[in-house]
């Protein structure tokens, strides 16, 4: 049953990962704007999308996805934690053991490479941050982000009306 539900926010969950990791570029760069030699970085997000659904197990095969017209996809672990964690026992009732966690989104290096932005107007001191473009890009990441946490909230809302109403 989770795995179903999983596969089903498989794609929005991929997807705003990686908006959320391009948002950290973007103001990496407006934050660099005035240090001298940084070169201002971006990802493709359709080509970084791509190899984060291939990493997570969208992309095997037509096969699959033939069948139940969804790509089976691994279940994902609770975001926001790290890994190595392991359990400490304080009483005696409590269990023991060793858990390996990984953030749901996965390493920052799984989204693709990143590339350097080509500046239109070069500055003497080798800094390639326009502040105009980068804040353009940043308010369409925003408004693209957004959008996409909508959408995930109405499938959320459509799947718990389907449930409380019993059919």
């Amino acid at each position: 049953m989770l795995d179903k539900l999983d596969a089903e926010f498989a794609f929005g969950r991929e997807a705003l990962d990686v908006r959320a990791y391009r948002q950290e570029l973007l103001s990496s760069n407006i934050a660099n704007a005035d240090t001298p030699g940084y070169k201002a970085r971006d990802v493709n997000f359709g080509a970084s999308l791509a190899v984060a659904l291939k990493r997570s197990g969208a992309a095997q095969g037509s096969s699959a996805m033939a069948s139940s017209g969804t790509a089976p996809l691994p279940m994902a672990q609770p975001a926001g934690v790290t890994s190595g964690m392991t359990m400490a026992s304080t009483e005696r009732g409590h269990m023991t053991g060793h858990v390996q966690l990984i953030p749901t989104g996965g390493q920052s290096q799984d989204y693709g490479t990143l590339a350097y932005r080509i500046p239109t107007q070069p500055s003497l001191d080798g800094n390639t941050v326009d502040l105009d473009s980068e804040r353009v890009q940043f308010a369409d990441n925003t408004v693209h982000y957004q959008s996409g946490m909508t959408a995930m909230t109405q499938e959320i809302k459509q799947m718990l009306a389907a449930i409380t109403s019993g059919g």
